[in-house]
């Protein structure tokens, strides 16, 4: 590879890593596995970034790699090993500090997601992302009603799940 592709490389990955850092928290429950599944994550960015031409933007495209290299590992986890529970790890996400309220939603909420199959996980993720359904139809490779539809019954589950 030259070194301006791998400049650009890293300085995208640099910039949107904490979509990575999003899709590694909501496939894992502890700090090494949120750790291998970002190098995993990184490494297929990596091969197929000579690849992207740009139709989409590079995060929707990042989005699309990380969520289906974070799918296909789950799956081939899913069968073999199980992680342990995900509890204080710091991110590289900069963000403002959560009150003791928030953090008991967002457990309840990452509780209830990961109840969901993987196709359904990755749809909460990019709607709680504040994708529209346009971006999420091109991220999932589906069709913006179907994107839709989708969710509506994901909806009616989450409330089933934390409002039983």
């Amino acid at each position: 590879m030259n070194k301006e592709l791998e400049h650009s490389f890293v300085e995208l990955l640099e910039t949107h890593q904490n979509i990575i850092h999003k899709v590694c928290r909501l496939y894992t429950n502890g700090y090494d596995a949120h750790n291998d599944l970002f190098q995993e994550i990184t490494i297929q960015l990596w091969k197929a970034y000579p690849k992207f031409r740009g139709d989409a933007k590079f995060s929707t495209w990042m989005y699309r790699v990380g969520l289906n290299t974070a799918i296909t590992l789950y799956r081939k986890s899913k069968r073999s090993i199980n992680t342990q529970d995900f509890e204080g790890v710091e991110f590289k996400i900069t963000a403002e500090a959560y009150d003791d309220t928030e953090e008991e939603q967002l457990k309840v909420l990452y509780k209830a997601v990961h109840q969901l199959n993987d196709i359904e996980k990755a749809l909460v993720f990019l709607y709680l992302e504040d994708k529209d359904y346009r971006e999420i139809s091109e991220t999932m490779g589906i069709s913006e009603v179907n994107a839709r539809v989708k969710m509506n019954r994901i909806k009616t589950k989450l409330r089933t799940i934390l409002n039983p």
